[in-house]
């Protein structure tokens, strides 16, 4: 039950930043989906670490209506998934699509996610991602 429950999770993961169609993106719900202390890290075009909220507020600007990113999507290509007892490590391509500042942009990489189980289930305790140039 374990791969079903991450792929749920990450799948929720990836769709918090989707606003096609007009929707709003949840950004917000990585706050559950994540720990609190959790750390978020970008290693390319340019490194940058991050805490959850600091992460959170500029991609909700982004994303939002009339935010410069619309009809914005992510989705994994591929991924392979380790688990160990309470812990679960999960590395993979994936692709993104939308439109900057109403302009078409696509693009992917690698992103790695960090998996625990808590007593209310899987949380995400770490991700980072690796922009393809």
């Amino acid at each position: 039950m374990s791969q079903a429950e991450i792929d749920a999770l990450t799948a929720e993961f990836f769709g918090s930043f989707d606003n096609r169609g007009g929707k709003t993106a949840d950004v917000a719900r990585i706050r559950r989906l994540m720990l609190p202390g959790g750390v978020i890290v970008v290693t390319a075009p340019e490194y940058h670490a991050f805490t959850v909220e600091e992460f959170i507020g500029p991609r909700e600007e982004l994303l939002a209506e009339g935010g410069r990113v619309t009809e914005f999507s992510e989705w994994e290509t591929s991924a392979r998934t380790d688990i160990t007892g309470g812990v679960a490590s999960r590395f993979g391509e994936y692709a993104k699509a939308g439109l900057l500042e109403g302009k078409p942009f696509e693009g992917g990489g690698t992103k790695t996610i960090q998996f625990v189980r808590t007593p209310e289930g899987w949380r995400i305790s770490a991700f980072a991602w690796h922009d393809r140039p």
